[in-house]
């Protein structure tokens, strides 16, 4: 079977690695992909955006089976256009994927099938939005409607911080169109944890729970990033909370994008809030997260592709879904100065004895003119280690990050321990 991803970021790099040791996938390619990516499979040239480009790829190169990774291509239809060309693909269709794509989409689907979020209010006009703001006061929560690489929400501790969110979302489009509607909503307090789930259209299957880490430096401090490791399970979501988010939260959710009328086929995010009055929803994404899906796919031991073909094809509930004891632990290696400018094309160094001991993700690497492995990206690799149990796991990644090198490179110190 051949197999091609869509993606080029650590999130990928994982999702290939898992289907590279599945028997039933013979070839795979990756598009755009990356320097590590390109050890497992052929990269293509195609980007991730290019509905069209990567419909025509997939056919003229007899694509058995694509799996469509990132948000953009997925809200842009990708599933939707592959199937139509009569390619299978994992995913949702757009109508699906406006649970990540529209924020105000999602948090009036949560009011109308009573599945508990934060309060809140929807905004397309400045002065209106600015008004509720000084209404409520803060700390409160500015999001921009649309898709911004995950940078698009301000937890705002001022109502100066939140009415300046505000008007760069709506009146200097900071993040584009995605700022033309703005939720604003109240600040939960609790433990974040992340649960991706498995989904089929009407049945789900989570996955171990996760966390990552958002902030740029050690103590949940400086701005926001895509994410600066994960671990996973998580220790304060017990089995009992699990069984209150089945109930109350995924399967309402599963249940509740069937009767729109939009069958939610591929991996669901949950992004969970445990507040002192019980779990409730921070935010849906269509996809797995970067970098929690490092963590959580280190440890899955099923064939990844018979879970891939069940999500589908509509089968996951009778589909076994293993994974191993012990814990997992992923440390982002970013470049000098993330998320704001940075460097690249800086020599990397170390990647085989780091690789001995964990797994080596790479987000943001290319090679240069001379073949050298080189930074291309703000996140740069994840280093991902597997122990008996979360201790176990964070000291392994961090070891084996001692042996990586390149020029400015930064990382968090307390991965698993802030929280």
């Amino acid at each position: 079977m051949h197999v091609l991803v869509v993606g080029g970021g650590g999130r990928e790099h994982a999702i290939v690695w898992a289907l590279s040791k599945s028997p039933k996938v013979t070839k795979l390619s990756c598009a755009p992909g990356n320097a590590g990516i390109a050890a497992l499979a052929q990269c293509v040239p195609v980007k991730a955006t290019d509905v069209e480009g990567m419909v025509d790829w997939a056919r003229e190169n007899a694509v058995d089976f694509v799996m469509v990774a990132p948000d953009d291509p997925l809200a842009l239809g990708m599933v939707d256009a592959l199937e139509a060309a009569g390619i299978p693909a994992f995913g949702p269709r757009a109508n699906a994927a406006v649970i990540e794509a529209s924020k105000a989409f999602s948090k009036d689907l949560m009011a109308k099938y009573h599945i508990p979020t934060a309060r809140y209010q929807t905004f397309t006009e400045l002065e209106s939005a600015l008004a509720y703001v000084r209404e409520q006061g803060a700390p409160i929560v500015v999001k921009a409607d649309g898709l911004a690489l995950g940078k698009g929400v301000i937890v705002a501790q001022s109502v100066e911080e939140a009415e300046e969110a505000v008007r760069a979302m709506m009146a200097d489009k900071k993040f584009g169109e995605a700022g033309t509607k703005v939720v604003i909503e109240e600040c939960m307090t609790g433990p974040e944890v992340t649960v991706l789930a498995f989904c089929d259209g009407k049945h789900l299957v989570p996955m171990p729970a996760s966390q990552d880490h958002k902030r740029a430096f050690d103590g949940n401090q400086g701005p926001n990033t895509g994410g600066m490791g994960s671990i996973a399970p998580v220790a304060c979501y017990t089995p009992d909370l699990a069984q209150v988010c089945m109930e109350t939260i995924f399967q309402p959710t599963v249940d509740a994008m069937a009767a729109e009328g939009r069958p939610f086929q591929g991996v669901l995010y949950f992004g969970l809030m445990l507040t002192p009055q019980g779990p409730k929803v921070v935010e849906y994404n269509s996809r797995f997260g970067d970098p929690e899906c490092q963590s959580v796919l280190s440890l899955l031991e099923s064939d990844l592709m018979d879970i891939l073909l069940a999500c589908r094809n509509g089968t996951l509930d009778q589909t076994e879904i293993r994974w191993k004891a012990g814990a997992a632990c992923c440390l982002v290696l970013a470049s000098g100065g993330y998320p704001g400018s940075y460097r690249k094309g800086l020599p990397i160094t170390g990647l085989e004895e780091a690789g001995k001991t964990a797994v080596v993700f790479h987000a943001g690497t290319a090679r240069n003119d001379s073949g050298e492995l080189v930074t291309g990206g703000g996140r740069v690799l994840g280093v991902t280690a597997v122990g008996g149990d979360l201790d176990e796991a964070i000291r392994g990644a961090y070891a084996s990050a001692e042996h990586i090198h390149f020029e400015g490179m930064q990382f968090r110190t307390d991965i698993g321990r802030a929280f």
